[in-house]
């Protein structure tokens, strides 16, 4: 029988804890991908859930709301078998990084455990907790010893936001390797568990056509967008302390521009992938103050209907400051200093409170002469643009020029689009499946650095600090529902250019 060459093994034998189980991010994202795992018989053969927080609760109360939550979340339909087999190894522990000895109850209660369940030792920390409980957690789990690798492996999975500017990211960092090695940490970022972005990777090294002509002589601009539907909701206390730009470019919206822009690498591992793309955003021009607010736009949602729901101000969301200058907005122009890119901008753009939910990067190639089509009636090329479409659907789409069909020459845009829906059978996920299963297997190819980090933090500081100085002055405002800030386009006009109108 032929070995098949899609065929995953299983991780090694583990206990998965995760501090924060009682939150909405376990709930919505953690356990129903832990489920799809399981479904997929991707989880160790021996294995261990260990949900902690910080208000108590029992064994089975946990299990029934985790179940909750994986009958109101799960991708697919819930298969109460594997569902009660992966409950049924879930136990609960109260713990405090407030309250030392609540730590050292847990390393107990894990020591028991491993020995019953024969683990082997292994540990995976999740933190699906707020920033601020990264540090003093992991302060903790090294002051126990839980994060010492004697002939096991302990590793340490980190949400985004990873700091909050340079210095926080920066000192964050430092105090992680303090307490463990930088193979040990995980910071995750779920984008880069959706197949079209790992994808991108495949789609230019994987392809003699598109390689060469991805530089600076053969690509006008790229566009990177992520748009969003949702207002801040009840989310305005956090919101309001982090804004579009803290909360969705140096993570997202980089990790898209990074793989797009990388040199190759010299090999498909982690050292080798994540040193060009840290390379990538080292290498992206720190502007001056005045070039900061030249090449950015900022704004602020305003009433609107989104659907059948009526979006207050953004200024008037719970918890949001009066006279906030928080953006719920922002587009940027980038640009690179490498020998591939130099001349060719990058724009990015994200806000909140829009009338698309999208996610896509969009390559325009620079434009074909016109001059072997004088003497007929072509006065006009369509746009050439590579798509690669993120969300809401799967897409790669080519964009070119083609003939009309007729007795005189007319030329006219036409696309070539290829669906993932429609060519694979995958069932839908929540896109942690891949990185919870990367973490147990220890490949940390998607997963950021920390040179990275830093580096995505210092490409956006000289935005932060220009916007901090300038306050509420140069904040625009959209309508909730709309397109975004009529600024936005012309950021792009001054150079001759448009964004990609979204079919």
């Amino acid at each position: 029988m032929t070995k098949d060459p899609q065929a995953k093994r299983k991780p090694e034998n583990c206990a998965f804890v995760i501090f924060g189980v009682t939150g909405d991010l376990t709930h919505r994202l953690v356990m129903p991908s832990l489920y799809n795992l399981a479904a997929e018989h991707l989880l160790p053969e021996k294995f261990c859930v260990v949900g902690v927080a910080r208000k108590g609760q029992s064994d089975d109360e946990l299990r029934d709301s985790l179940m909750q939550g994986l009958r109101e979340f799960a991708t697919r339909p819930v298969d109460d078998d594997v569902a009660q087999k992966l409950l049924q190894c879930v136990t609960f522990v109260e713990a405090d990084p407030k309250d030392p000895p609540s730590f050292d109850r847990l390393h107990e209660h894990l020591d028991s455990l491993e020995c019953a369940q024969d683990t082997g030792g292994n540990r995976l920390f999740y933190l699906a907790t707020p920033p601020a409980a990264f540090a003093p957690t992991a302060r903790e789990l090294g002051r126990t010893g839980m994060m010492k690798e004697n002939g096991a492996w302990r590793r340490l999975v980190i949400e985004k936001p990873f700091g909050t500017d340079l210095a926080s990211a920066r000192a964050l960092n430092a105090e992680l390797l303090k307490i463990m090695e930088e193979h040990q940490i995980y910071r995750i970022d779920h984008y880069l568990g959706k197949e079209t972005v790992q994808n991108i990777l495949v789609l230019r090294f994987a392809n003699g056509m598109f390689e060469p002509i991805w530089n600076r002589n053969h690509i006008d601009h790229i566009q990177i967008t992520v748009e969003e539907k949702l207002g801040v909701g009840h989310r305005g206390g956090f919101y309001d302390a982090t804004g579009a730009l803290r909360d969705m470019v140096p993570n997202h919206l980089f990790q898209l521009m990074s793989l797009v822009a990388m040199e190759p690498p010299s090999r498909f591992d982690a050292h080798s992938v994540r040193s060009e793309k840290a390379e990538v955003l080292t290498a992206i021009q720190q502007p001056s103050e005045e070039e900061a607010l030249r090449n950015s736009v900022r704004a602020q949602y305003l009433a609107g209907r989104i659907g059948d729901d009526e979006i207050p101000d953004y200024r008037n969301t719970q918890d949001v400051k009066p006279g906030s200058s928080t953006e719920t907005y922002v587009a940027l122009k980038l640009m690179i200093d490498n020998w591939r890119w130099a001349g060719v901008p990058f724009y990015l753009r994200t806000g909140k409170a829009l009338a698309h939910k999208r996610t896509e990067v969009a390559i325009k190639f620079k434009q074909a002469p016109l001059s072997m089509f004088s003497g007929t009636a072509v006065d006009r090329l369509s746009q050439n643009f590579l798509t690669i479409g993120i969300a809401p659907t799967e897409t790669i789409e080519l964009q070119f020029n083609a003939k009309i069909p007729g007795p005189s020459v007319m030329i006219d845009g036409v696309e070539m689009k290829f669906r993932y829906g429609d060519y694979f059978r995958a069932d839908p996920s929540t896109g942690y499946e891949t990185l919870i299963y990367d973490c147990m297997i220890g490949d940390n190819i998607l997963f950021q650095r920390a040179d990275g980090v830093e580096a995505g933090w210092q490409a956006v500081q000289p935005f932060l600090d220009a916007w901090k100085k300038a306050g509420v002055n140069g904040i625009e405002t959209y309508p909730a529902g709309s397109e975004g800030p009529a600024c936005a386009d012309e950021l792009l006009r001054r150079d001759g250019r448009s964004w990609r109108k979204f079919s």
